[in-house]
């Protein structure tokens, strides 16, 4: 196993679900339950040291009981190493910990998986739409139930042009 994958496996026993290195990147999954505590531990201890978040994003697995998979990136600026940290929850509970409280950069990263998959993190500072209009209420445009052809986006877009004129 890799020595940070140890590190976390040791620290959080209940809490890691597995570790999966592919060509040199470590991807680690852990229990929601675990998230923001092993998110800590990464930030803060100091053989961890990740100090940069590269991003936030979300993957739909529409036929997985935990269909969604909500992955961050970071990065060790001084040790010049990175991890992914995963975890899954499922379409009934579709919430997760913000990290907003670890690196200040999640924050608009986290409203965009909000805006376009419907994933809520609990606990962010300003949890709202970010890309699409306040007033569209008619799915998350990249679920992969969500039709091609869009919902209501052509309403949506009369609904503001009539509003601006």
């Amino acid at each position: 196993m890799h020595a940070l994958a140890e590190r976390i496996q040791q620290e959080f026993p209940e809490g890691l679900v597995k570790a999966v290195e592919w060509r040199g990147d470590l991807a680690v999954t852990v229990t929601p339950k675990a998230l923001h505590d092993v998110a800590r531990f990464l930030h803060d201890d100091p053989g961890m040291d990740f100090d940069y978040i590269v991003h936030v994003s979300s993957v739909d697995w529409p036929d997985d009981d935990e269909r969604f998979e909500v992955v961050w990136e970071f990065y060790s600026i001084r040790k010049r190493h990175r991890i992914r940290l995963k975890t899954r929850v499922s379409e009934a509970d579709c919430t997760v910990d913000s990290l907003t409280d670890i690196w200040k950069g999640a924050d608009f990263m986290e409203r965009e998986v909000y805006d376009m998959m419907g994933i809520r993190f609990r606990n962010h500072p300003d949890l709202r739409r970010i890309l699409m209009p306040d007033e569209y209420t008619e799915g998350y445009p990249l679920r992969k139930d969500f039709p091609l052809q869009g919902k209501g986006w052509r309403d949506t877009f009369e609904f503001l042009n009539e509003g601006a004129q």
